[in-house]
């Protein structure tokens, strides 16, 4: 960095997120040597927003601190350079460091020190409002950017991390076992209100061509042209029964808040309330699936989606996922019946090049969710599509690289289109499950020994 010129300087701003600083940067001519040499006061001056300041303070001490550690590593694999595999080189060595660089991130992450008055509330144990809960989620989404030198792009393991390391230090915040769902979603939403109005920053288009617009951002709302005669019935203003024009103004409000980044999720919460015995009849009398989500688009959000199957079974599905997944995983990988199978000859590959408990524990979960139907003797194709088309008109599961930390990617497909984008195998599960219920989709016979089983474990049914 100390040989970089001023121009290098500005790519390497605009690579953190850094973008608009780069003017600046320009004018005042500041240069690699130069960038490594400001102190506080000249940050100060030359960058105007606190957070900006914070975020190239702390990037040029881990840069510092990094040129340290590169150069004491380099000493080490100079000197243990036999134990390094001959495969890894050239761009292998690059993912090398990255993953070795990630893992250590998780291992060493801590808390941030909380402002007095959020410690106040937290040491009292008391269940934060909505205005705490957003400075409580401001401070870790900062944390976190620190942490990944500038970039607004975790991923889902480091939200989980983070998500675990509040939960555990403050367990009075997991609310009805909901809280690790509902604080994760409001960090991510917090990143994606971030990143909004970076529209011109190159990795923010970079990641909108390989991920493409969030769902229904990119197009007007259609809904004034879609209505349904079904809203216009004549019934008493209570909740669930509505007016047609009362009903109009619940969807309408839906769809426009769908389309926000920042969304008022109580009042979603509460009009999805409002609104469910209609959605109900719809999807009793067959309405189309597209009707459906283009009235109710929320219902493509996981969190909704298992809410709706909660008011109509009182069941938690995603915790009881979990649960099922950590008693079961052990136990499915040892049977003989999927030892030969291809995703269990990944997992045991994959297995030998992590040593931390809870990569390891995530895997076996993942694995073992995706041989339920081996173990069963059931038609897998309609459970989940491992790294290839979905093909399925019933719910499934769409997995790309299930074992890999950094590119893993899992969905819901229903009718051969994507539902929802999920966090991970267990979440995918869940909604899996759910999705069956919440749309009254019959269960194909080649699949219904796996939900069956999955079924009578959520359901408490009595030897499953």
């Amino acid at each position: 960095m100390e040989s970089w010129s001023v121009e290098q300087v500005c790519n390497w701003l605009k690579q953190r997120n850094l973008g608009e600083l780069v003017p600046k940067f320009r004018e005042e001519e500041v240069s690699g040597a130069a960038l490594l040499a400001l102190n506080d006061r000249m940050v100060q001056q030359l960058v105007k927003k606190i957070g900006h300041q914070a975020v190239l303070m702390d990037l040029i001490k881990k840069y510092q601190q990094q040129k340290n550690g590169l150069e004491s590593l380099a000493y080490c694999c100079g000197t243990a350079s036999q134990k390094i595999p001959d495969v890894v080189s050239g761009k292998n060595l690059k993912s090398f460091f990255a993953r070795h660089k990630t893992l250590q991130w998780t291992s060493s992450y801590a808390l941030p020190d909380f402002p007095y008055d959020v410690k106040c509330i937290l040491a009292e144990k008391k269940c934060p409002d909505h205005s705490m809960r957003i400075r409580i989620i401001e401070f870790l989404q900062a944390d976190m950017t620190k942490y990944l030198e500038g970039s607004l792009y975790p991923n889902s393991q480091q939200y989980n991390i983070v998500v675990n390391a509040l939960l555990q230090a403050y367990p009075f915040l997991d609310e009805d076992g909901n809280g690790f769902l509902l604080w994760k979603r409001a960090l991510k939403d917090r990143f994606k209100y971030v990143r909004r109005p970076i529209e011109d920053d190159e990795q923010v288009l970079r990641n909108k061509c390989k991920f493409g617009h969030r769902r229904g951002q990119s197009r007007k709302s259609s809904f004034a042209e879609n209505k349904l005669d079904v809203v216009q019935g004549q019934v008493e203003e209570e909740p669930g029964h509505l007016k047609g024009s009362a009903m109009d103004l619940h969807i309408k409000w839906l769809n426009q808040e769908y389309m926000k980044t920042q969304r008022n999720w109580e009042e979603v919460d509460n009009r999805m309330n409002m609104t469910i015995e209609m959605r109900r009849k719809m999807i009793s009398d067959k309405a189309p699936l597209k009707d459906i989500l283009r009235l109710f688009p929320f219902l493509r959000c996981p969190y909704q989606l298992f809410r709706e199957f909660q008011l109509l079974t009182h069941m938690d599905i995603y915790k009881k996922t979990v649960e099922i997944l950590e008693i079961y995983s052990e136990n499915i990988l040892s049977l003989y019946v999927v030892r030969n199978n291809p995703i269990n000859i990944m997992l045991q590959e994959n297995l030998k090049q992590h040593t931390e408990e809870d990569v390891l524990k995530y895997m076996k979960m993942t694995a073992a969710c995706l041989l339920l139907p081996e173990v069963f003797g059931d038609d897998s194709s309609l459970f989940a599509a491992v790294n290839e088309e979905v093909k399925a008109v019933t719910p499934v599961m769409e997995v790309k690289n299930p074992f890999n930390m950094n590119s893993c990617e899992f969905a819901l497909y229903i009718e051969r289109e994507e539902l929802a984008q999920l966090d991970d195998c267990t979440m995918a599960l869940a909604a899996l499950v759910a999705a069956f219920h919440v749309f009254d989709i019959p269960c194909p016979k080649r699949i219904h020994r796996t939900l069956n089983f999955l079924e009578s474990l959520v359901f408490e049914v009595r030897n499953p």
